[in-house]
C-alpha cells in the first residue's frame, strides 16, 4: 500500500513512504521513533488522503549532514525546509501536516515560517519550545532531563548513549506510554538500531542543542508578533508530562493561533502507537 522513496534536498536525503490518494497530509515523528511510528495510523488516514511519512534529517534512514558550531543543520526551520521541499518533489506545493513530538516542533516551526503551504496543523504532546524554557523549574528539570542530557556539550552525550544504546530508548518505551505493549518487537528493534548508529545519536544531539539555542531563539522573535495562520488540533497526553507541567496546554497554545481546537487522549506520550484508533478518528475529523 505504502512506497518507499529517498528524496534528495539541499541539504540532506530524506527517507520516507507514500500512500492513498486524494488531499496530501505530511507525518512526523517523535523521539525515539521513525516514520514506523504511524503504521498502525497511516493506513487509516490513506483511506482517504495522500499520506507521506518520512525520517526526518538525520533520523532512521535520512542522511545525516555535518553540523556546525552554532549547530543550525539541525534546527527545526532547516529540518522544515528538507520536509517542503520532499512534498514539492511529490507534487504537494500545499498540504497538511501532523507531527508528534520533535516532528511537532518541527510542524509548527514549518507552518510558522511558511504560512501559504500548510493548511491545517496537528500537533501532539508537546508545548512549542520558547514555553518549555521560560516555564521550565524543578519538576520538568528533573522529569525532562533527556532535555538537558541530550543538549550537553559533545561528545558527552553520545559517548554515554553508544556504549549503551538501548538503555535511552527502552527507558522512553518502557516509561513515557500507559499502553506497554504499544510497540511491536521489530519497531522497537528498529528504534533501538537508529541509536546503534553513532552518526544518528550525534544528529539527535545536535537536534537538542539546536534546540536550547536557535529554535528557542526563533519562537522568542515571533511570540507575540505572528501567530500559526492555518487551523490548529491540539492533543495531548492525559496522563503525560504536559498535562502534568501546564495547567492549560490548550491555553498555550492559542496564544500561538487564533483557531485552536483539541484535548487529552487517555493514553501516554505515544500517542499515535498507543491510542491510533482514537488518533486515527482525532486527525480525520480535523483533516476533513
Amino acid at each position: 500500500m505504502f512506497e518507499g522513496f529517498d528524496i534528495p534536498t539541499s541539504g540532506a536525503t530524506i527517507h520516507g513512504r507514500r500512500g492513498g490518494s486524494g488531499p496530501p497530509v505530511l507525518l512526523l515523528h517523535g523521539i525515539p521513533e521513525t516514520h514506523l511510528m504511524w503504521h498502525r495510523v497511516a493506513p487509516q488516514l490513506a483511506e482517504n488522503h495522500t499520506v507521506v511519512v518520512t525520517d526526518m534529517r538525520g533520523w532512521g534512514d535520512s542522511s545525516k549532514p555535518p553540523s556546525r558550531a552554532d549547530h543550525e543543520p539541525y534546527s527545526m526551520r532547516a529540518i522544515a525546509r528538507d520536509q517542503i521541499e520532499v512534498m514539492r518533489s511529490l507534487g504537494h506545493e500545499r498540504f497538511r501536516l501532523v507531527g508528534h513530538d520533535r516532528g511537532a516542533r518541527c510542524a509548527y516551526r514549518l507552518a510558522l515560517d511558511e504560512p501559504d503551504v500548510v493548511t491545517r496543523l496537528a500537533v501532539l504532546d508537546v508545548v512549542p519550545v520558547g514555553d518549555v524554557y521560560d516555564r521550565a523549574d524543578k519538576t520538568f528539570s528533573l522529569s525532562y532531563w533527556v532535555w538537558s542530557f541530550l543538549a550537553a556539550p559533545a561528545p558527552v552525550p553520545e559517548r554515554f548513549i553508544d556504549a549503551a544504546p538501548a538503555v535511552l530508548v527502552d527507558f522512553m518505551l518502557d516509561t513515557w506510554p500507559e499502553v506497554k505493549d504499544a510497540f511491536p518487537a521489530e519497531v522497537r528493534a528498529a528504534y533501538v538500531r537508529q541509536f546503534s548508529d553513532p552518526a544518528t545519536v550525534h544528529a539527535i544531539c545536535e537536534e537538542f542543542r539546536a534546540a536550547a539555542t536557535l529554535d528557542y531563539q526563533q519562537d522568542e522573535a515571533d511570540r507575540g508578533n505572528r501567530k500559526i495562520a492555518c487551523p490548529v488540533l491540539f492533543l495531548w497526553s492525559q496522563q503525560g508530562q504536559v498535562a502534568k507541567l501546564y495547567d492549560d496546554p490548550l491555553g498555550i497554545w492559542r496564544q500561538w493561533s487564533d483557531d485552536v481546537r483539541g484535548g487529552p487522549v487517555p493514553v501516554g506520550h505515544f500517542i499515535p502507537e498507543e491510542a491510533p484508533e482514537e488518533t486515527a478518528r482525532h486527525l480525520l475529523d480535523f483533516l476533513r
